[in-house]
């Protein structure tokens, strides 16, 4: 009898103790779970930094300081850059993408990150090990020409150039650089043959499409357009879907006869895998709320730029889209950084 009543009594406690560990572990997950949810509510406490892949004075560098001063109005904390350049970008996004996923530490992603995802060994899945925040601002490439060129449209510069293959030139910033990739993808859909020359920059190669030693550029509005409005260059045609508000007189590639091209120079900002769906939508938020400013507009137009309005979703899905898109002309062209 004492024995049954032992066996009774201590199955007893058992089951009163498991039920006591299991209230605390609930206690433990749900004081958790408040915890991240207060931390995410009050984001940010501390100041943001945003890496940039590049060297200070260039247009990565312009972007993300507008719009860390933005955002330090509308978060309340302050928003600082810090550029980290080094193996084209690629160090400052590697540092960014081991970063805590807190929404902390941001990287300011270009077109060429997704164009560097096809050349370099990357440490990091570019498409899958980052947290998509929002893209910032796009513009065109333009199509200009050294004056003398007997051409007027892009139209009679694939005709000069399929009358005599591989006589004519074009210059970009380097091989495997975003100018150089994009006149690739213009050169297979015309079907031509055009000599490529990769300079040190885009100032060199500027220079020598300006003096006749190269025929044709794909130059960024910032670094082209003063030389297109002195005379020096001659645009032909710009590569995103509408035309160029300063350079309203001159058409898109689209227009000239190629109504599937069109490549856009582009930032926006990534953060590591990992940042909670709070975090990120109030990121986002701030940015979309930022770009509306018409003094933000104006900066922006200043560098042929035009704010964009992604969501978190959509910039995510164009880093995968355009990391696949570069990756097959890679491939079938044979590019390499050499």
């Amino acid at each position: 009898m004492h024995t049954l009543f032992l066996s009774r009594l201590m199955a007893g406690m058992t089951s009163l103790r498991t039920i006591c560990y299991s209230l605390m572990a609930i206690c433990l997950i749900s004081a958790g779970a408040s915890t991240v949810a207060l931390a995410e509510t009050s984001f940010p406490t501390k100041p943001i930094k945003i890496i940039v892949g590049f060297a200070p004075g260039g247009g990565s560098d312009f972007i993300a300081r507008i719009v860390a001063q933005k955002l330090s109005q509308k978060l309340g904390q302050t928003v600082f850059v810090e550029n980290r350049p080094g193996a084209g970008g690629n160090l400052g996004a590697e540092i960014a993408m081991k970063s805590a996923g807190d929404g902390y530490t941001l990287f300011l992603a270009a077109t060429s990150y997704t164009v560097n995802a096809n050349l370099y060994k990357l440490p990091f899945d570019p498409v899958h090990d980052i947290t998509p925040i929002a893209r910032l601002a796009s513009g065109p490439f333009i199509i200009a020409t050294n004056p003398e060129l007997p051409v007027k449209n892009l139209k009679e510069l694939v005709e000069l150039a399929k009358k005599d293959p591989g006589k004519l030139s074009y210059a970009s910033a380097g091989n495997g650089s975003i100018t150089h990739i994009a006149t690739e993808y213009f050169l297979t859909t015309a079907g031509i043959d055009v000599l490529h020359v990769p300079y040190k920059g885009t100032s060199p190669a500027l220079t020598d499409t300006i003096s006749g030693q190269v025929q044709f550029i794909f130059g960024t509005v910032a670094s082209t357009m003063p030389h297109v409005q002195s005379g020096k260059l001659k645009p032909l045609a710009v590569t995103t879907a509408k035309r160029l508000a300063a350079l309203p007189e001159v058409p898109t590639v689209m227009e000239s006869g190629y109504p599937n091209f069109e490549v856009s120079v582009w930032h926006g900002l990534i953060g590591p895998k990992g940042i909670p769906p709070e975090i990120v939508n109030k990121l986002n938020l701030a940015v979309r709320e930022s770009l509306n400013d018409p003094s933000m507009a104006q900066q922006l137009a200043a560098d042929g730029l035009t704010a964009t309005n992604d969501t978190p979703q959509e910039f995510g899905d164009l880093i995968a889209q355009e990391v696949a898109r570069w990756g097959a002309l890679v491939k079938s062209r044979g590019i390499t950084l050499k």
